[in-house]
């Protein structure tokens, strides 16, 4: 199991004396306020000079989108499905032909790692997938969400693959391969929270949150659009056009991190993409 897998379960521990999504302080269930908040579009990352990878990478996902493959994976997640699970090569050899992907687990249903270090996910799936297509071992790296791009832009992976969203900041590092998946900002509350209840549109959720001041605390997984979300990017011409909210941000490491704290009574709400919180919501309602 990766060293940073290793972190994020004893930050859990630390939390709460369990696992992330296990019980301790922590008091009921939690719910997803289904009103996108924002939507945008998921992408692999290339760097810019690799045009070879790009096309294949584009040339790949066209062909599972064309012939179920892609349908068949997003429904062992999202629908009856079973989750397919496999070890990878978690270390770069420059002597052998490799794929090496850069990561960050934790983000359910696209990146996970289970406790015996098997990966899993729609997003690594598609890359077991793209490795054996290209010929290559498949090397899996997994870090911090906000290194990902950057190590892209580095070279010390050939492809980021993290249900990035395509901006034009990251556009500006790296080069995006075709969208692959639609995903929208959302809210998840405790179930006994009624703040959102009557809301009917983004609109009716703004509002609500626009009234809020320091002393509400919004949690997120840092690097991700829901962060900006919160702390707003007018001042960014390239940016998504958020005029943020008047509230206190609290950043995590790892989304499911942000709803232990939730659960824990230390934040108020979390704001994270739509899969991953219906993903934890789930897990913790199960």
């Amino acid at each position: 199991m990766k060293k940073l897998i290793s972190v994020l379960l004893v930050a859990a521990m630390l939390i709460c004396g369990m696992s992330v999504l296990a019980s301790c302080t922590q008091k009921g269930g939690v719910k997803v306020v289904n009103i996108p908040l924002s939507v945008e579009e998921y992408a692999f990352a290339v760097a810019k000079e690799d045009t070879t990878l790009l096309a294949k990478v584009n040339e790949y996902l066209a062909k599972i989108k064309g012939d179920g493959t892609f349908d068949a994976i997003c429904d062992r997640y999202f629908g009856e499905g079973t989750p397919v699970k496999f070890d990878a090569a978690t270390q770069a050899d420059a002597s052998k032909d490799q794929l090496v992907v850069a990561t960050s687990t934790g983000f359910a249903p696209f990146e996970m790692v289970d406790e015996n270090g098997k990966f899993y996910g729609i997003d690594l799936e598609i890359a077991k997938g793209l490795a054996e297509y290209l010929g290559k071992e498949l090397v899996i790296l997994d870090m911090q969400f906000a290194s990902v791009v950057t190590s892209v832009q580095t070279g010390t992976a050939d492809i980021g693959m993290a249900g990035l969203t395509i901006t034009p900041a990251r556009q500006e590092m790296v080069t995006f391969s075709d969208s692959y998946y639609n995903a929208s900002q959302v809210l998840i509350v405790n179930e006994t929270d009624t703040t959102f209840d009557a809301c009917k549109t983004a609109d009716d959720v703004v509002a609500i949150l626009d009234k809020m001041t320091k002393d509400t605390k919004i949690g997120c997984q840092t690097g991700t659009t829901g962060e900006t979300y919160i702390v707003g990017d007018l001042d960014n011409p390239d940016g998504y056009g958020f005029k943020g909210l008047p509230v206190t941000k609290m950043g995590y490491d790892y989304a499911a991190l942000a709803v232990t704290a939730m659960r824990n009574g230390e934040i108020n709400f979390v704001i994270l993409d739509n899969a991953p919180a219906e993903a934890i919501a789930k897990s913790i309602n199960k």
